[in-house]
């Protein structure tokens, strides 16, 4: 029963890894993508029918929100870690404790989340220093978001622990229906109600309600440790203790990238709302590349917890590595695609040529390199997967977020250019990669030892 092909699992811990992570993965892009989608065609829609300041505002305010949710949506990868390793140890209690706490943390966090993101939506644009002709627009997109944030962050919570046990595929039936949903009420909201960024907004919120509630029902009716009894929510003390300690370090180093994101949005804002726009649809576009990228990372965070719970370095390692080759592989080649069709694509968004050439700007120093990110991030999910979380979570604070910091103050104040602004991606993705591998293998090689140690102990 517990291996039953309606719930879509995958032996993490035998088989080949190539097509496992292979498998794992594919849906996991294209589900990023369909959640990529509900951004896109806020974007789309609202940059061709509500002009460009419209599509300033909805752009503008992607990094906050990300900054705003990112420590909560850590927690989510910490109870995908903890889940995952209590599976390959074969604790199945423990699983089924670690899903019940996962979701009541979830609805709870998106409480939160949504009082502080409707009070905090202007503040925090004032403090981007968000031009006058956009920051009302982006008020009201951005204080509608968080109100639907519950859904949101229930959708996610549920979609890592699927991802637990490998269940990658249920996500991306559940988030097509969301898609065509969001992009249907899309054009309704703006073309005949003429709701601008309030339109779409909404939009995005119905489309994470109808997904949280299908993928929160198929986990109702699950028949294995995933299986959640609505009766039984709770937060389990001691299990949220070990998601917090995995999963807040996570939710940090995403938010390190966010405030670098946000620096970056701040000094972009100065250049108007017309490379504003250009460069939110260069960013829209990238958004689908680096997806390729993130879902080798969080292949290898489930792969690696699987592994680490069975007690099994050398698969740990070949599960590092086949996600690390996959991830540059294709994340290299959406790059050069993107790049090749980049003028097509953000024509999509605004057909205006100086939105589409201040957008190419970015596309060639920022969406190409996207692989570059790739070294990072898997290593960055390796490192979780063995149960150091805080590591990543300093070297990102330094390679990322102070670099980025650093360059703005330096290097492109001495050339304040859109160009010298962009570069300060690729080399922060390449400082940091290099100083996680070194950092991975470090504690890779102690863990060997032990694990082999108790292995021999053992028999």
């Amino acid at each position: 029963m517990l291996h039953s092909r309606a719930n879509h699992r995958i032996d993490m811990t035998q088989g080949p890894l190539w097509r496992n992570v292979f498998v794992f993965s594919v849906p996991l892009i294209l589900s990023s993508w369909l959640q990529l989608l509900f951004n896109a065609a806020d974007t789309i829609v609202v940059g061709r029918f509500s002009g460009a300041q419209a599509l300033a505002a909805v752009g503008s305010t992607g990094s906050i929100n990300q900054l705003l949710i990112c420590l909560f949506l850590g927690l989510g990868t910490g109870a995908n870690v903890i889940v995952a390793r209590a599976i390959g140890a074969k604790n199945y209690d423990l699983a089924s404790k670690g899903a019940h706490t996962a979701v009541a943390t979830a609805l709870i966090s998106g409480v939160i989340l949504a009082f502080a993101g409707f009070f905090l939506a202007r503040p925090l644009l004032k403090l981007m220093d968000s031009p006058e002709d956009v920051i009302d627009l982006a008020t009201v997109y951005m204080r509608i978001i968080f109100i639907g944030m519950p859904m949101q962050l229930l959708y996610n919570f549920c979609a890592a622990l699927l991802r637990s046990v490998g269940d990658t595929k249920r996500p991306l039936y559940i988030l097509t229906v969301a898609g065509v949903a969001n992009v249907i009420l899309n054009l309704f909201f703006v073309i005949v109600l003429h709701m601008s960024v309030a339109g779409v907004a909404l939009a995005t919120v119905a489309s994470h309600t109808i997904s949280a509630i299908l993928v929160l029902h198929s986990l109702t009716k699950r028949n294995d440790m995933l299986h959640i009894d609505l009766k039984k929510l709770r937060i389990h003390p001691q299990i949220f203790l070990q998601i917090a300690r995995i999963g807040l370090p996570t939710g940090i180093q995403s938010a390190m990238f966010s405030i670098a994101n946000v620096l970056i949005q701040s000094t972009r804002n100065s250049f108007g709302s017309i490379v504003m726009a250009g460069c939110a649809a260069s960013s829209n576009v990238g958004g689908f590349i680096s997806q390729g990228v993130n879902a080798f990372s969080m292949a290898c965070t489930s792969f690696v917890s699987q592994n680490y719970g069975a007690k099994n370095p050398r698969r740990i390692l070949r599960s590092m590595g086949v996600c690390l080759t996959w991830g540059l592989l294709i994340t290299g080649m959406m790059g050069v695609g993107g790049y090749i069709f980049g003028e097509q694509l953000l024509s999509l968004y605004n057909t205006d040529p100086e939105v589409v050439y201040w957008g190419m700007q970015q596309f060639t120093v920022v969406n190409v390199p996207y692989l570059l990110m790739g070294f990072q991030s898997v290593f960055s999910g390796a490192l979780r997967g063995i149960g150091y979380s805080l590591l990543p979570m300093c070297i990102s604070i330094v390679g990322i977020c102070l670099f980025r910091v650093v360059w703005v103050m330096t290097i492109f104040k001495a050339t304040p250019t859109l160009r010298c602004l962009n570069l300060s991606y690729p080399v922060s993705w390449v400082i940091t990669g290099i100083v996680m591998g070194i950092t991975f293998f470090h504690f890779y090689k102690r863990i060997k030892a032990r694990m082999l140690q108790e292995n021999s102990s053992a028999v």
